[in-house]
């Protein structure tokens, strides 16, 4: 299968790797969503195809700027932070066939975390699902059922209306979020408090990690 093939079939290649283009890595505090707060290794994939016009980190969208790291490097550093939670991000880490890595973290007695786009079909074993739809790439019809939490990223006062029609196709026990985009929090904030307060089966997300400026 080519790049361009892969690309358009949302769908992990079905083999197992032991190397993964990896942007960064690092420890810190989870800064959003249901785990907002929690000590958490934080593995950043490189290669994302979605192209969101805001993303923070553009940087990570071409996989081959990124060294190759094994699985077995990831996941000992992961071991050495002594936090239970692993979250792997991007990018888009869906691209990627995530199987060997979380059977490998999980052998380590890790949670496995996913933040995702959803474009694509997961693979791997995960205990948490974080589904953060974007208007710029269709979500895989699959992953709605799956996710433990919706994240809508508000940017503007349409996003209100476009995060209901996503929250509609979730199970009934997924946590639903609304976070404004950081660029636009003054202006979004405001209007999102009082839509939460209208439909409260909301809850408000902030990226707390960038008030104290940790990564």
């Amino acid at each position: 299968m080519t790049i361009s093939e892969f690309q358009m079939s949302n769908t992990p290649i079905d083999v197992k790797v032991d190397m993964l283009p990896v942007m960064e890595h690092f420890y810190t505090i989870q800064g959003e969503g249901h785990y907002q707060g929690y000590a958490a290794y934080f593995i950043r994939l490189g290669g994302c195809d979605v192209g969101c016009v805001w993303c923070d980190v553009k940087e990570s969208w071409d996989a081959s700027l990124h060294p190759q790291l094994s699985v077995d490097e990831i996941t000992s550093n992961v071991l050495a932070s002594n936090t239970e939670i692993a979250v792997i991000t991007g990018g888009e880490p869906a691209m990627h066939n995530l199987s060997r890595l979380t059977e490998s973290l999980k052998a380590l007695g890790s949670r496995t975390h996913i933040e995702t786009s959803g474009v694509y079909e997961l693979s791997g074993t995960w205990d948490w699902i974080c589904f953060s739809p974007k208007k710029f790439k269709q979500p895989h019809a699959s992953v709605y059922k799956q996710a433990n939490e919706l994240k809508v990223i508000i940017y503007n006062k349409s996003d209100f209306a476009w995060a209901e029609e996503h929250a509609s196709k979730t199970s009934t026990d997924c946590i639903l979020f609304l976070q404004p985009e950081w660029s636009k929090e003054k202006e979004m904030l405001p209007l999102i408090i009082d839509y939460i307060k209208a439909n409260p089966k909301w809850k408000l997300s902030l990226q707390i990690h960038k008030y104290m400026n940790i990564p």
